[in-house]
């Protein structure tokens, strides 16, 4: 009896470390000091999409030349049971699914594809003949929709709103509170819709360097991050409630082992 306490407490050891993941690949950048960073030094600048809702203000040094191009709304609310205020707030723009919009006096603009600096230039030039000569409007074109979806294996999954309209694969995983140590790090998925409206899924690899420096390390409008949990996650999902059961039972039939162990020797 006593020559098979030891071999059975070794056995239910080795039966304990296999059911643990492999650690190999849950750093990010693991090759960092290989990868050649040169071809990432562009400004990523988002470009308009169907959908996309705009605020567009124009100004210029004479407040009534911007006015018919500032359409307001009025907004009411109520600071108690007894007073409503009314506040105008500036009209804002969605763009429709051929990439237009329709903006005061000039008409319909097409916007879809362009980066908000084009749209702003395009604008510009497209009011400036109902102005004076010598006025020069200033025209500011804000994303007020810009959101992305981090789902599966993060601490806090959900939609984010980025007021600064750009924000990279590892921004976005941070706004969820980084991969849970049970995320594939090699092998997360982003879907992206298109302007024309087609779907495609990409494969990020985070424990790649590289990524730096691939097209979707910066996130566009809209797009979906989702991270698929590993085998040990998928196991234990199978196994559910069973679970706990198990380490229980592998717990108390350790601590007999080591009872009888002690006890025999």
């Amino acid at each position: 009896m006593k020559k098979l306490i030891l071999p059975l407490m070794v056995t239910v050891a080795v039966m304990l470390l296999s059911s643990c993941g492999s650690t190999k690949d849950v750093a990010y950048f693991q090759n960092a000091t290989q990868v050649d960073l040169s071809a990432s030094q562009v400004l990523f600048d988002a470009r308009i999409m169907p959908k996309d809702e705009l605020s567009i203000t124009v100004s210029t040094t004479d407040p009534e030349a911007a006015t018919p191009f500032n359409m307001t709304v009025p907004t009411t609310y109520t600071q108690n049971t007894r007073s409503t205020y009314s506040q105008a707030m500036l009209q804002s723009y969605l763009v429709d699914n051929q990439g237009n919009i329709e903006f005061p006096i000039v008409g319909t603009l097409h916007l879809g594809g362009m980066t908000k600096s084009e749209a702003e230039q395009l604008i510009k030039t497209k009011i400036q003949p109902y102005m004076n000569a010598n006025e020069t409007p200033i025209v500011t074109v804000r994303m007020s929709s810009y959101k992305v979806s981090v789902l599966g294996e993060v601490n806090r999954p959900g939609s984010f709103t980025v007021s600064k309209e750009k924000v990279s694969i590892l921004e976005a995983l941070a706004l969820a509170g980084d991969l849970t140590i049970y995320g594939v790090r090699n092998n997360v998925q982003l879907i992206r819709e298109d302007a024309s409206g087609q779907k495609a899924i990409y494969m990020l690899n985070l424990n790649d360097a590289n990524i730096i420096n691939s097209p979707y390390y910066y996130l566009q409008q809209n797009d979906i991050v989702y991270v698929t949990p590993n085998k040990v996650k998928a196991q234990n999902s199978s196994v559910g409630s069973m679970t706990t059961l198990w380490f229980s039972a592998t717990s108390i039939l350790i601590s007999l082992t080591s009872l009888l162990y002690n006890i025999l020797k």
